[in-house]
């Protein structure tokens, strides 16, 4: 049982999940003297594939929360695509500063599910993909120092687990079983904000670069017509962000009255939250 190469492999429409789990990666890779390589299956044509690993290999997988859980249309990816064999992992989620619920236990049952092993988590807090007033320009410097003392822990761990020859328990992390339902939007009257056809707007002054529709993760944005959503609009923001006329925007009401909640009531700096095991039993740090 010896790790030969660290993997990141992470769902990311606005970057946020990546660097994350980059940064864990390459500190990873970077104590420990070993290979490193990313699997992006962010874009639709990642969909398509299917990906092995094997037990000589530290996976940090990642994912946004949406809703307190994994994004629902990303959670038939994780179960359908990826086979661990045995693998070690590293289950990651980020969230917006309102609170990540059951999205870093669901992550972690789909990662034992599939045969990985997971021997640590973290769930990190990065600016809210719906507005740049929550968790501003998170993860900062200290949340990044925190990041690389978390990845300098799995390597203890990883080195701990090698020494025993002994697979341990799934990592212990918060959360409740069975999974409860996804978490429910409200508006500034407090009652349930219903914005799931919600699709993006474009602005008069769209250029047609086509830049959207190559960022959408599910292939929604017309190529031909980039005002036209052709299919499942999961709210992501990659086309709000990335567009360089700053084109693209959402006008739902019940939406935008979803935003105008968090940002009243959800300005305090959240708190990253990370967990491990000691190679045999596992404790929350």
């Amino acid at each position: 049982m010896k790790i030969q190469s660290i993997k990141t492999v992470y769902f990311s429409a606005t970057g946020n999940t990546k660097n994350v789990v980059k940064l864990i990666g390459e500190t990873i890779a970077r104590n420990m003297n070993l290979s490193y390589k990313e699997i992006d299956f962010t874009l639709p044509q990642a969909h398509k594939d299917s990906y092995e690993f094997t037990k000589e290999e530290l996976v940090i997988f990642g994912t946004p929360v949406y809703a307190g859980r994994v994004p629902n249309k990303v959670l038939p990816m994780i179960q359908g695509l990826f086979q661990g064999n045995d693998a070690f992992a590293v289950p990651v989620v980020t969230f917006g500063n309102r609170n990540y619920d059951n999205a870093l236990i669901e992550l972690r049952n789909e990662l034992e599910n599939n045969h990985f092993h997971t021997i640590a988590a973290g769930a990190f807090v990065a600016q809210h993909a719906f507005t740049d007033q929550l968790a501003t320009m998170r993860p900062d410097k200290s949340d990044q120092e925190e990041i690389r003392g978390f990845a300098k822990r799995i390597v203890m761990i990883v080195e701990m687990i090698q020494t025993l020859g002994e697979i341990p328990k799934p990592v212990h992390v918060k959360g409740i079983e069975p999974i409860p339902p996804y978490y429910t939007p409200l508006g500034i009257d407090g009652k349930p904000a219903k914005f799931l056809k919600a699709k993006s707007k474009t602005k008069s002054n769209c250029d047609h670069c086509d830049l959207c529709v190559k960022v959408c993760p599910m292939g929604s944005i017309n190529s031909e017509d980039p005002s036209k959503i052709d299919g499942i609009c999961i709210k992501c923001q990659a086309c709000v962000k990335k567009c360089p006329k700053q084109a693209k925007y959402f006008d739902d009401p019940a939406f935008l009255s979803h935003v105008e909640m968090l940002k009243r009531n959800y300005q305090r700096a959240a708190k990253n939250e990370i967990f491990v095991s000691d190679g045999r039993e596992n404790e929350i740090q």
